[in-house]
């Protein structure tokens, strides 16, 4: 089967630029608010949102990177866990943190994104906010924002591609 394309290039700015009226609208502004990029497309996309959020706002967000990977549940089965810097140069502690992801699936990135923050602080809030929206959820976790909801079958798999990574910006499913 042929990959199938769920967002060209064009319906990506499109869904970040709905995303970010959402979060505008869901926090009344931006005021107080902080993003947080999951390694390695969540990083690009806080950085799209702020852009975004500084063309609507005139404000420029803070920005941060967070890297989960001490966190994972299934850490002691990988063979050489690839460790890489985490940056969150604000103060996390009573503002709301906008967490970002390029695809939620079980909820377990997350869980291990929260505990991370939890570690550096205590926000006020935390919102999640995600491209792909899959299903299928091993914990009671969900986002605030979704760009798109597909429920994938198992043998498909959702690739979220980003110019700054990948050279091209699209979500395509693959058969595996």
């Amino acid at each position: 089967m042929k990959n199938k394309v769920l967002l060209d290039k064009k319906a990506v700015e499109r869904t970040v630029m709905r995303m970010t009226h959402e979060i505008l609208e869901k926090n009344q502004g931006c005021a107080s608010l902080s993003l947080i990029g999951i390694r390695t497309r969540g990083i690009y996309l806080a950085n799209r949102l702020q852009k975004k959020i500084e063309d609507v706002e005139g404000t420029t967000l803070p920005v941060g990177i967070l890297d989960i990977t001490m966190y994972r549940d299934d850490i002691s089965k990988l063979k050489s866990p690839v460790i890489k810097r985490t940056d969150i140069p604000f103060d996390v502690n009573n503002g709301t943190i906008i967490l970002i992801d390029d695809v939620m699936h079980t909820g377990r990135t997350t869980r291990a994104a929260i505990d991370a923050i939890m570690d550096l602080g205590r926000p006020k809030k935390i919102q999640l906010a995600v491209l792909v929206d899959r299903g299928e959820r091993e914990l009671p976790i969900h986002p605030d924002y979704a760009g798109i909801q597909y429920t994938a079958n198992p043998e498909e798999e959702v690739l979220v591609r980003l110019s700054e990574v990948d050279g091209k910006d699209e979500v395509v499913i693959v058969r595996s």
